[in-house]
């Protein structure tokens, strides 16, 4: 089967994402991926080019050793505003001529724009469409007055995609009443590898490489750092009560428009407790998940994280790690109670939530256990067998309409 994806995002240096961990199981199973993407984030890098020239990129591997999908990056005006602007011209024509080169069996859209653009020109020549949702997409459009527009064109997809895939129940209902036929919607979870994320991954070499004691409890995030990620209030809360519990750490994976603010508050309050790692390569996450105790996401409930469920998530806990997490409607709906998820209504409570683990001997163990077998269930392989079926019974359909 020849899989041809298209998104709105960075493909190379973003992730891996769900998109990444399936796509790249599907090449491993013989299917052929090729992925169009779009570097979002050229504003943040050094760069003189007014227009960015098309790119290849063959045998991109981020979740998977193996070999790897195709993206093809099509030329983009580097202007604010304008770079979407001209993903109506570029990504048109790149993806009219993948149709005739490449030839594909079936589209996956993961975007708004270029999705929408996919969709219309796979009618013509007749290739089944997949909208693939894992985010409220139109609530991560930079410019406000853009978000109706991508809006109305990420509900004008789902009305007319032959069918949606969404990782987990809210994004379904969110997804019908976008306007998504329900018999159409299928929820194909995220997933995690259950052998690379383990408890038994040692903790004690990454511990020491940060300056961590063994009896310090550690609490951990990774991901990209928004300013709603609640992590700013986590490090104030600690800020305040450092000298009473100097041996509670917040370990801190990830870039993004909040590190230079954290940065602010370690140098501002002293704050050693605070490490801050900065991006990290995908294959050492699960060392520093296994030097932390307890991680995190308290997150704002706002129409970006309200209907999500991170991949971060499974892997938190198939490390048996608990996690405390805002009661995020996404979150309490797919993970329920007593499964190793521990709730907070808001970031501030954080802290006081783990002083009440550590103070109770073994709950910060019973609840990571907890966690463990609740997501042993969601193997990366049954994941893509899932989706695998899925694609193949589209594809089988839409063969049988041609003849």
């Amino acid at each position: 089967m020849r899989i041809f994806v298209v998104q709105e995002s960075d493909w190379i240096d973003k992730g891996p994402h769900q998109q990444h961990h399936l796509m790249e199981r599907l090449v491993l199973k013989g299917h052929e991926v090729r992925v169009i993407d779009f570097e979002i984030e050229w504003r943040g890098k050094p760069n003189s080019e007014l227009y960015s020239k098309r790119k290849d990129f063959n045998g991109v591997s981020k979740a998977c050793k193996g070999l790897g999908v195709t993206v093809v990056r099509p030329g983009v005006l580097k202007l604010p505003l304008l770079d979407y602007a001209s993903i109506l011209l570029t990504h048109s024509m790149e993806i009219r001529r993948q149709m005739v080169e490449f030839k594909p069996d079936v589209i996956v859209g993961l975007g708004i724009l270029n999705t929408f653009i996919a969709m219309q020109i796979g009618k013509v020549y007749r290739v089944p469409f997949v909208y693939y949702l894992i985010d409220t997409l139109h609530t991560l459009i930079p410019y406000q007055p853009l978000k109706f527009l991508g809006k109305h064109l990420e509900g004008h997809t789902l009305k007319h995609c032959d069918v949606a895939c969404v990782i987990n129940e809210e994004l379904k209902r969110y997804a019908v009443e976008m306007g998504a036929r329900p018999e159409k919607v299928h929820v194909v979870r995220a997933g995690v590898d259950v052998k690379r994320f383990n408890p038994n991954v040692d903790s004690y070499a990454m511990r020491r490489k940060l300056g961590i004691d063994k009896d310090d409890v550690v609490l951990f995030f990774m991901g990209w750092l928004y300013p709603f990620s609640g992590l700013r209030e986590v490090a104030m809360e600690l800020a305040k009560v450092k000298d009473s519990y100097p041996n509670t750490k917040l370990l801190i994976v990830g870039e993004g428009t909040l590190y230079h603010e954290l940065q602010q508050i370690k140098e501002n309050y002293s704050l050693r407790q605070l490490i801050l790692a900065g991006w990290q390569p995908y294959e050492d996450i699960p060392e520093y998940i296994a030097a932390s105790d307890v991680c995190l996401l308290p997150a704002y409930n706002n129409e970006v994280m309200r209907n999500i469920v991170p991949i971060k998530m499974y892997e938190y806990m198939a490390c048996g790690k608990p996690v405390i997490s805002t009661r995020l409607p996404g979150i309490v709906k797919e993970f329920g109670h007593n499964n190793g998820v521990i709730y907070v209504k808001q970031p501030t409570e954080v802290l006081k939530k783990v002083i009440e683990l550590r103070n109770d001997d073994g709950s910060i163990k019973e609840q990571g256990s907890k966690a463990r077998n609740f997501v042993e269930k969601y193997s990366w392989d049954k994941i893509t067998e899932s989706f695998e079926d899925i694609l193949n019974s589209l594809v089988k359909n839409a063969n049988q309409t041609k003849s």
